[in-house]
C-alpha cells in the first residue's frame, strides 16, 4: 500500500508540475504543487552531520544569506547549478541572469518538477517559497519580475546551491 501512494504522490505531482507552464501565475503554479512529502527524508541530526551550520540555517531552517555575500551572485561559469543538501539539478546557467538584487537569480528551473512552490507568509506578508523537489531545502522565492521569456526571477541563496561545471 504505500508503494502505492508514494507512486500515486509521484503521478500526481508530475502530472501536476507538467501542467505549470506557460503564462500562468505564480498563485496558479502554487496551487497546481503538490504538497512536498519530502522524498529523501532525513532527521535534523542527519542533515546537521550532513550540511555546514550556514547551509543547514538556510535548507532547514529557511534562513536568508545577506545579500551580495553569496558564492554564486556574480558567478558566470557554465553549468548547473544543484541542490547543496541532495545534488537535485536545480538551474542551468544559460537560465542565470543580473538581478542587481544581491542573490543568484534565475528565470526557469531545469524541469519544473525538481523544484517546489510554497506560500511563505513570514513577514507579514505572501511570498512564494522555492524549495527542492527532492529533500525540500528551502532555496530561496520566486518573483513575478524576471525577464522573458518566463518574466519570473527565482532567487536564491548561494549557500543553498553547488556548482557543477559543463
Amino acid at each position: 500500500m504505500n508503494n502505492f501512494l508514494s507512486t500515486l504522490v509521484i503521478l500526481l505531482t508530475f502530472s501536476a508540475t507538467s501542467a505549470c507552464s506557460g503564462n500562468q501565475g505564480l498563485q496558479e503554479k502554487r496551487n497546481q504543487t503538490i504538497a512536498m512529502a519530502d522524498t529523501l527524508k532525513k532527521s535534523d541530526a542527519e542533515w546537521k552531520k550532513l550540511l555546514t551550520k550556514e547551509e543547514f540555517e538556510v535548507l532547514r531552517n529557511k534562513g536568508t544569506e545577506r545579500a551580495f555575500s553569496g558564492k554564486y551572485n556574480k558567478h558566470k561559469e557554465e553549468g548547473i547549478y544543484t541542490c547543496a543538501a541532495c545534488a537535485n539539478p536545480l538551474f542551468s546557467s544559460e537560465t542565470k541572469f543580473e538581478s542587481g538584487t544581491g542573490w543568484p537569480s534565475f528565470f526557469a528551473p531545469i524541469a519544473e518538477e525538481n523544484i517546489g512552490l510554497e506560500d511563505d507568509r513570514a513577514y507579514g506578508m505572501l511570498r512564494t517559497e522555492v524549495v527542492c523537489g527532492k529533500c525540500g531545502g528551502h532555496l530561496g522565492h520566486v518573483f513575478e519580475d524576471g525577464p522573458k521569456p518566463t518574466g519570473l526571477r527565482y532567487c536564491l541563496n548561494s549557500v543553498a546551491l553547488n556548482f557543477q561545471k559543463i
